[in-house]
């Protein structure tokens, strides 16, 4: 094959190996030593120096931006040394290679370190945690304490129904309410934006939840927001582990016999506040009309009211068979359950007593 004739690849190929060979192998007796100081990790004598630098590698940056931004940071000795190792690996000319974000990297790590540590994507991460039984509300005041955003930025995203990435979300949802899987999550940190945070939510329920509902049996007839909806009544209910199928199983028998489930976190809810042992719920609160009131209103909520953890959606879809309809809360996270609204009386008049001797006691 004569010169004209040779193939791209081939002249692509023997000018990678003379550009290796010029740099490594001989122009001068000190190339050697040079390819490996280049190459080699940064030092510092310095007892005050940083362990790890914090570097942001841009959309879009070629090979040749990055080792700019490399050497300007002070992660690489040698701008020719980043040219050569990344031609040699190839990932010089690829630009979908390398990833934009930003990294955590240490002067000690040799240069093919770096290299791979950005080309892999291991960008710097943040965690944040939503604990099981958060409105969408108290998420949106606990990212805006963290900085990340402001709570009504993250309020309207969950209005935004992203149907195209998760066709099974309910049809008739204002917002997404109870489909925020409450876990312990690690994001980019540059993915600190409303819409990042909902998406990995979203893909946790979508791996973790949606097989629960759809692997149930005995419930076909419940829709995928009515199970949502009622595990988060029972998660705002069940402050005992044990008791969460008990409960689930009230408020089943409440359903079938049409008598309203009469919670008080649908209270709270609808209403905007949160009851404490020393600020329980008025009559007039419980009388206060809301779409949430579960007092008044028979059946579930319009949407769900928390984010129930995987425990209060097993429960929903597993209760435990009871011949009890009421409950009532010993404000030591335990309940008392009865069959009757007699029986059901007497033990809140007893509780009442309860707590009234205890101020009486606490005071003197």
């Amino acid at each position: 094959m004569n010169k004209k004739t040779r193939p791209p690849y081939r002249k692509l190929a023997i000018s990678l190996a003379v550009a290796i060979v010029a740099v490594v192998g001989g122009i001068g007796g000190g190339s050697w030593y040079w390819w490996q100081s280049a190459i080699a990790p940064m030092q510092s004598n310095s007892p005050s120096s940083p362990n790890l630098l914090q570097v942001n590698i841009p959309e879009g940056a070629s090979a040749e931006e990055i080792g700019q931004i490399l050497q300007e940071a002070g992660l690489i000795r040698s701008i020719t040394a980043w040219k050569v190792w990344t031609r040699w690996t190839g990932l010089w000319q690829s630009a979908s290679g390398f990833h934009a974000g930003t990294y955590q990297l240490s002067p000690q790590a040799p240069l093919p370190d770096l290299a791979q540590t950005i080309w892999s994507g291991k960008v710097q991460q943040v965690s944040f945690t939503v604990p099981e039984g958060w409105s969408q509300k108290q998420m949106a005041r606990y990212f805006e304490e963290l900085g990340w955003f402001a709570a009504q930025e993250f309020l309207d995203a969950t209005q935004q129904i992203p149907r195209d990435r998760y066709p099974w979300l309910p049809p008739d949802i204002p917002f997404l309410e109870g489909f925020l899987f409450p876990n312990t999550y690690q994001i980019g940190l540059d993915q600190r934006t409303p819409e990042a945070v909902i998406g990995v939510m979203l893909n946790h329920f979508q791996e973790s939840a949606l097989p629960i509902y759809e692997a149930r049996s005995g419930f076909s007839d419940l829709s995928l927001k009515d199970w949502v909806t009622l595990a988060s009544i029972v998660e705002k209910e069940a402050v005992v582990a044990d008791e969460r199928t008990l409960i689930a199983g009230v408020f089943w028998n409440r359903l079938q016999q049409n008598i309203t489930l009469g919670s008080d976190p649908t209270v709270e809810y609808g209403l905007g506040i949160t009851q404490t042992p020393d600020q329980p719920l008025t009559y007039a609160q419980v009388e206060t009309p809301s779409p949430y009131n579960t007092y008044i209103n028979a059946g579930l909520t319009p949407t769900p009211i928390a984010s129930p953890g995987l425990a209060s959606l097993q429960a929903v879809v597993a209760p435990e068979e009871t011949d009890f309809l009421y409950f009532v809360a010993r404000y030591d996270g335990t309940h008392v359950f009865s069959r009757t609204l007699s029986e059901h009386l007497r033990a809140q008049a007893k509780i009442r007593d309860q707590q009234d001797a205890q101020q009486n006691s606490s005071n003197l």
